[in-house]
Parts: structure tokens; sequence; C-alpha cells
């Protein structure tokens, strides 16, 4: 049975009046009910949209379950606000689709939770809730919870996430504050460095798509993720960036690559060899995470977390490293490289390939501005960092 707490009445009433609209199998009742510009969210299946969007949701509702019916269970109504928990039953057998699937003459049975917006009469926005899966399973589109094929399904799945996570290391302390988690199949030769950033940390660079996971479970396991700051925006630096819901940051020159092409445009894979040429347009498709939102920008001297933003162009406009003259460590993005591009061999730090750069005379000039800073460590975008004389391997490789 129904219950009803109404401290207003109206909201209660209109409310009210909504469900049993619906209950009629009356699409055009979000046209009566709504206020101009109202809006309604059921959250995992349409929205949000507003009253025309909603009569077109329930009309393809009342044309695949013939026998919908809406019962209110329970109504809550205080202020401008009533909260509804409601009951829903219907038989899928057509003649519509409902979200694509063709009727198969199962029954439903499903409940949800819809909470109103109410003022002068009209319903302002609603916001609903409902067990998606529970109605996939109903559906069939879901094995039933505990079934043996739901139960392959999970082991699917399971098999599917150890593959992904496969890709990606746990995080490694290298430094105080600052882990790295390197990614990429078969070598892990793709690093992304997770920076102490108050309560969690920050990532500097962004991989490649396949880190996302990874990526976001190492930021998780260091307090959360607060914000990406791009070293460049290459697809393999850019990967995770568009997916992880906080702010991306990047030099005022970096931007038009992060939100653009990722400097594809520049590139000259003629330059490499031909089985590279081959492998690489593959390559970056595969690892690039596409164009991303830029929040803000960074310049030298800025400080993020403790360190210095330095300025290191010529692999990419705008590169931007980070620099710590406390311990005297370098975070450096693609200033330079410890692997060979064509067959993935470690090797001293060298000047990146000129497939890749925007330019290189450039490149070189911020290797030797790096060098002057003496680094004691200097973490590059891939591979291995340099360690021991740095201003002497960064000297020879600017020099090479």
């Amino acid at each position: 049975m129904a219950t009803d707490v109404e401290h207003s009445t109206g909201a209660a009433r209109v409310a009210r009046e909504y469900f049993q609209g619906l209950g009629r199998a009356d699409s055009s009742t979000p046209q009566r009910l709504y206020a101009p510009g109202a809006q309604t969210h059921i959250h995992g299946v349409v929205g949000p949209t507003g009253a025309d969007g909603m009569k077109a949701f329930f009309d393809e509702v009342f044309a695949a379950f013939p026998d919908w019916r809406f019962e209110v269970l329970d109504l809550v109504a205080e202020g401008e606000r009533a909260a509804v928990r409601w009951r829903a039953r219907g038989t899928f057998a057509g003649p519509g689709t409902f979200q694509g699937f063709a009727p198969t003459g199962t029954r439903i049975d499903l409940e949800g939770q819809d909470m109103l917006w109410v003022r002068d009469e009209r319903i302002q926005r609603v916001e609903a809730y409902m067990n998606g899966a529970e109605l996939a399973r109903q559906l069939g589109a879901l094995p039933p919870a505990g079934s043996p094929a739901d139960q392959r399904l999970a082991k699917a799945f399971n098999l599917r996430t150890r593959v992904k996570r496969s890709v990606v290391s746990d995080p490694q302390l290298v430094a105080d504050g600052v882990w790295v988690v390197r990614g990429g199949f078969p070598a892990k030769d793709m690093n992304v460095y997770l920076v102490r950033d108050g309560d969690g940390v920050l990532a500097y660079d962004a991989g490649i798509k396949a880190m996302v996971e990874g990526v976001a479970a190492a930021a998780a396991s260091l307090g959360g993720l607060t914000r990406i700051v791009l070293g460049h925006g290459h697809p393999d630096h850019r990967g995770v960036a568009p997916y992880l819901g906080v702010p991306v940051l990047c030099h005022a020159d970096a931007r038009a690559d992060a939100e653009g092409d990722g400097g594809v445009s520049y590139f000259h894979l003629e330059r490499l060899r031909p089985y590279a040429r081959v492998a690489y347009p593959h390559l970056l498709r595969m690892w690039d995470g596409g164009p991303v939102h830029i929040d803000g920008t960074l310049a030298e001297g800025d400080d993020v977390a403790g360190f210095q933003v330095i300025d290191l162009p010529g692999h990419a406009p705008g590169l931007i490293g980070l620099w710590r003259p406390s311990d005297r460590l370098a975070l450096v993005s693609d200033c330079f490289y410890t692997i060979d591009p064509q067959t993935d061999r470690r090797r001293p730090p060298s000047v990146p390939h000129e497939a890749f750069n925007f330019d290189t005379e450039q490149a070189r000039a911020s290797i030797r501005k790096l060098a002057a800073l003496e680094p004691a460590t200097a973490w590059a975008g891939h591979a291995e960092p340099a360690a021991g004389d740095v201003r002497a391997q960064l000297e020879r490789a600017a020099a090479g």
C-alpha cells in the first residue's frame, strides 16, 4: 500500500498526478506537467532531456510494453520536493522495441525512485534511479544472477580485467612523493608520474589509452587523482587524460596538440625504417585517447606540487618538465629518449627521433638547458631515467 507524508500538498499532488498519468500510458503527461525548460534524467537510461524527449521515451516504453503499469509505493513531500518510490510492471510484447532490443515476451517487475522538484504547480526537474542491471536481466540481455551463464560471464570479465591490468605496473616509488606507473605491451615503456599533491596525487604525463584503469587505480591507492599536467600533447602522452574526470593543464604552446591531432600533422614518419613507417600509424591510433579539453595553462617558473615548471620545447611545442631543486630531480617527458622507438632497445640519453620532432635543433638546445641544471636524476617519458653523471650524459646526447 502506498504511504504519503505530505508537508507540501502541492508537490505531492503534482507528483501523484504525474505517476497516475504515466500509469495510464499517457505519454503526454510530461508535456502537460513540466515547466518550460524542465529536465529529467533517468540515470543510466535516458537524459537529461526535456518534456518532448520524455514523451518520446515513454512512447517507446508504451509501444514495447503495452500493459505497462506504474504503482506508487511511497510518496514523501516536503517544500518543493517530492520523493516517489515506485513499482513498474509490464510485458515486453511489442510491437515496439526498447533501447534497441526486440520484444521477447518476457515480464518485467522493477522498483525505482524519482525525486521531483515542483514549483508553481509545475515540475521543474526530475532525477530518477532504477536498477539497470536488473532490468537487463529481466529482459534477457544479462543472464540470471548466480546462473552458470552469469558465472561464465564473470570469469570472462575477470580475465579481461587481468589482461588490461597486466599492461600497467603498480606504482613504484622513485623519489620522495613521486611514483612512476609504467604501461605498454609487451614492454612497459610508457611512463606516467604520480606526484604528491595535497592529500592526493597529480599525474605528470598521461601515457596511452590502455593505461586508464591502471593509472586510476594507482592514483586512488595514493589518495586520489587531483589533476593532470601534460608534459606535451603527443598521442602517447595524452592517452588517459580525457577519461579520468580531473582538470588537465599544459603549456599554452602545447594546447593545440592536446586539443587537436596530437601533433601528428608535423610528424615525418617517412624518416623511419620501412617496417616502422607501416607500424606507427596504427600504434599512434591505438595509443591515443583522443583530444582532451585543457582547463588551464602553465608557464616556466610556475609551482606545481613543489616542483618548478621548466620550458623544454623542441620535440613538441610547449614541452614542459618539472624540476625540484631540493633533490635535483627532473621529470622531463620526451625532452630526451632512453629507448630506440624503432627497436625498443634501451640506450643512453639521446635526442628524440627526428620523425616525431617539431624542431630537432630546439630539442638539442632544451637538452643542454636541462644539463645545465645538473640533475641528480632525470626521468624521461619512456623507459629508464638518466642517473649518475647526468649532465655529461645529456651534453653528449645534445652533441650527438
